[in-house]
């Protein structure tokens, strides 16, 4: 990590990691940046920062490449032989059904790996689809389970399907051969449909691809009969998040614009709700704070439901 990092003084054996909470945010996204350490007996929070003012990506992108120092705090064992090839361990099939998993579709994408870090704070089991297995591996290190290649094969797609109980999928162009989404407890779908829906002119010809795409991944998680949550936000921007309260409002996403690190949050909050049927919802950045998360969800569903 370099040497501009987030610095860190450990007391006791954390026991959870997070992002600035929204009262000490200011302050973080001002004067310096900063990791808070929990300790999950006491409920206490510390922070630890520097000085030196960075964007939001340099932290993750600081955090992400610090995995091999972050795994010697933990005593995880190295991941790569000294040539850096794979075994033919790495390479085999998993055969754990047990299904306490998130597959992310998508974690080269940059709110993909905001919401891989979201999900290792939360101590969760992550399977991720990326494009280079020993680069997600020397970037996430034991955190997360990479699989590399393309998702359209039906013999990879299973694999990485194996031992997962839900789906976030972070852009579109990512789903495909639902057959194999047998068991799964819950698709999150991050869609900017109403965002290419609203589009005219010279921008509606640019986003005609990526609106196809949009369309298909939606129909394709609507008629799979898995409980989905599809979540349809505003022009995602690169600001940091936190910081801000929501919109909900039907109609707010064609208009309106939502932070990528809020996204990512919504998404793995998520996984706490899961609908009966299927929940879609429109979101941006607005005026309304969020206190507890599972009820805004709860009324959401209600609402979907009437």
């Amino acid at each position: 990590m370099a040497s501009s990092a987030l610095s860190l003084s450990v007391h006791h054996q954390p026991s959870q990691f997070f992002f600035p909470c929204p009262q000490c945010y200011t302050n973080w996204k001002t004067n310096s940046s900063s990791l808070f350490i929990s300790d999950g007996d006491k409920r206490s929070v510390t922070c630890f920062s520097s000085k030196k003012k960075i964007g939001f990506m340099d932290q993750i992108l600081d955090y992400i490449e610090g995995g091999p120092k972050l795994r010697k705090w933990y005593g995880a064992p190295e991941l790569l032989p000294k040539d850096g090839s794979l075994s033919e361990e790495d390479m085999s099939p998993e055969e754990d059904e047990v299904r306490d998993a998130v597959l992310v579709t998508d974690g080269d994408n940059e709110i993909g790996q905001m919401i891989i870090l979201a999900l290792i704070i939360k101590r969760t089991r992550i399977k991720a689809l990326v494009k280079d297995k020993r680069v997600a591996m020397e970037a996430f290190g034991t955190y997360v389970e990479p699989i590399a290649g393309d998702a359209r094969d039906r013999s990879l797609l299973k694999k990485a399907l194996s031992g997962v109980r839900a789906v976030i999928c972070p852009n579109e162009g990512f789903i495909s051969n639902i057959e194999s989404w047998k068991g799964l407890q819950h698709v999150i779908l991050l869609s900017q449909l109403s965002v290419y829906r609203g589009s005219s002119g010279v921008q509606a010809i640019v986003t005609a691809n990526a609106r196809k795409l949009a369309e298909q991944d939606e129909s394709l998680v609507m008629a799979s009969g898995i409980p989905y949550t599809i979540i349809r936000t505003g022009l995602l921007v690169n600001v940091p998040g936190g910081n801000q309260g929501f919109n909900f409002k039907e109609g707010c996403a064609s208009q309106g614009k939502l932070r990528k690190e809020d996204a990512a949050f919504i998404c793995v909050e998520a996984l706490d709700t899961v609908p009966h049927k299927g929940l879609i919802f429109e979101v941006v950045n607005g005026e309304d704070k969020v206190m507890d998360w599972k009820v805004c969800f709860a009324a959401l569903i209600e609402k979907s439901e009437l």
